[in-house]
């Protein structure tokens, strides 16, 4: 494991590992399906101020952030 997968929250790994299962591991399409599971809570009930608070930004701010989170989270499964 890398030292950016152990920063990664158990909570928002399961999520992306969700999201993965549901669409895939190629961008945008996993993002459009990460921002459509938390905007309809359907991991967990997270919507997206729960997922932030955990680590994980949909911001296009944060985005190089998030997508090297995924990456490391596919990478590890």
């Amino acid at each position: 494991m890398t030292s950016s997968m152990e920063a990664v929250d158990p909570v928002v790994r399961d999520f992306i590992l969700f999201c993965v299962q549901r669409q895939g591991k190629e961008w945008p399409g996993l993002y459009d399906e990460m921002c459509r599971v938390s905007g309809r809570r359907l991991f967990r009930g997270l919507g997206y101020a729960d997922l932030r608070k955990l680590g994980l930004s949909f911001s296009l701010t944060g985005l190089e952030d998030t997508i090297r989170m995924v990456d490391a989270v596919a990478a590890a499964e």
